[in-house]
């Protein structure tokens, strides 16, 4: 019984939609942003909040500013999200993250990203 429900629960891990997309890291305190994209927006979230409940810095980049303001300063918001299409291959959708995400660097002030 236990062997089918692995198997039942392995099943709809695979099945489940992925989506990724573009997300924001904001300094509150100095209104610097870093852009993160990710195939998998979900994991990058639970990242974030564990580097925040740790006190450890989720991204080197930031590393400085978290050490100075703090992690209660940085916020964690989504940007744009994309669900990965039955047809597509993972290259192709990480492909298209990163195009989004490019399209968003494209659109913020370069002199407010990390």
């Amino acid at each position: 019984m236990e062997k089918q429900s692995k198997k039942d629960r392995l099943a709809q891990y695979k099945q489940r939609t992925i989506t990724g997309g573009v997300a924001a890291v904001k300094n509150t305190a100095n209104g610097k942003i870093l852009l993160i994209s990710a195939v998998d927006l979900h994991g990058c979230r639970n990242r974030f909040e564990f580097s925040q409940k740790m006190g450890g810095c989720m991204h080197m980049q930031l590393q400085d500013d978290w050490k100075k303001y703090g992690t209660e300063v940085f916020s964690f918001e989504v940007l744009e999200q994309l669900e990965k299409k039955d047809t597509q291959t993972a290259e192709e959708f990480s492909d298209d993250i990163k195009t989004l995400e490019q399209l968003w660097r494209e659109k913020l002030a370069s002199d407010r990203l990390y």
